[in-house]
């Protein structure tokens, strides 16, 4: 499978600061994987669950460690399904932060 897209898979923490208030901060791990468009079906599935699919990236299953959010070509992205695929491969579809109404 080419791998040649770059991706940032995100994970957010929440730590509480001095002042007792909670603060989230991403950190990001840099992969390897195949961006492709999502099918389709899935594109009017989604859209009908008020989902608004973008596309479907393409891994090793050992490099996604359940994380929630990625950044691709600069925008960031949630992951809102997974699939396990054949020879230790997963499929994350992903739309756009925000949801269905594109806010950021």
């Amino acid at each position: 499978m080419d791998r040649s897209n770059g991706i940032t898979l995100l994970k957010a923490t929440r730590t509480q600061d001095a002042d007792g208030i909670w603060r989230e901060t991403l950190t990001g791990r840099d992969v390897f994987a195949r961006v492709e468009s999502v099918t389709r079906a899935e594109f009017f599935d989604g859209g009908r669950n008020g989902l608004n699919p973008e596309f479907v990236v393409k891994m090793f299953l050992y490099d996604y460690e359940g994380e929630a959010l990625l950044r691709f070509e600069g925008k960031t992205y949630a992951i809102y399904r997974t699939y396990h695929g054949k020879n230790d491969t997963i499929e994350l579809y992903v739309q756009r932060e925000g949801g269905a109404n594109g806010k950021q």
